[in-house]
């Protein structure tokens, strides 16, 4: 078709005539809305630019004589890094006499895979490099999550100890509100005194 008349066409139907593929032999075209064309394109790159996820290289320093508190806090770090679907870089570093027993370091390390040992798996065993010693691991494939999402507590009650423990407390709640049956039963004073006057009245006119 030349191209005197395709534009005629597509100046008819108020739309765009596109060159769809300039580099083929005769070239195509094709009539379309070009500027919702465009934005359409553009909506497709950011919704998948937004499901994309970019693995990064979290990393964790410590100490080789790490208190048991602050080795605790780096592990629920860790696995919020890991539960994010990042990579953990950890690193021990050694001062001083330090480096004459890098081999506690290495348990530390090894200490800290095996608290993740459910979520993570080793990449990159423990190396000595300087005065540093470096380990790397990786999410599960069935741990990678979304990012913002909350990590899983390990400690802590379930949830079904939770629900069996207040529905015991509203239990107890309602056996202590209620009152007891022997209370009910007892007369009050009242009653005594009223009787009393009422015997006296009777002797009273039997005399």
């Amino acid at each position: 078709m030349p191209i005197a008349e395709a534009r005629q066409m597509a100046d008819e139907q108020e739309l765009d005539l596109v060159n769809i593929s300039p580099g083929a032999t005769p070239p195509v075209c094709k009539i379309m809305d070009y500027g919702k064309f465009k934005f359409e394109q553009q909506k497709r790159e950011k919704e998948a630019k937004r499901q994309q996820h970019i693995v990064e290289i979290k990393e964790i320093r410590m100490s080789p004589v790490i208190d048991t508190n602050d080795f605790n806090v780096k592990v629920r770090n860790g696995e919020k890094f890991l539960r994010e679907g990042d990579r953990l870089k950890l690193t021990v570093r050694f001062r001083g006499r330090q480096m004459a027993h890098t081999s506690i370091g290495a348990k530390v390390l090894e200490r800290f895979a095996e608290a993740l040992s459910e979520i993570a798996v080793v990449d990159k065993n423990p190396k000595l490099e300087g005065r540093s010693m470096s380990m790397f691991l990786s999410p599960k494939s069935s741990e990678k999550t979304k990012k913002g999402q909350k990590p899983s507590s390990v400690r802590g009650k379930s949830e079904k100890e939770k629900a069996s423990a207040n529905v015991s407390e509203t239990n107890a709640e309602k056996t202590e509100s209620k009152p007891s049956s022997a209370v009910e039963v007892l007369p009050t004073q009242p009653q005594t005194g009223e009787t009393t006057k009422e015997k006296e009245k009777t002797e009273g006119s039997i005399e």
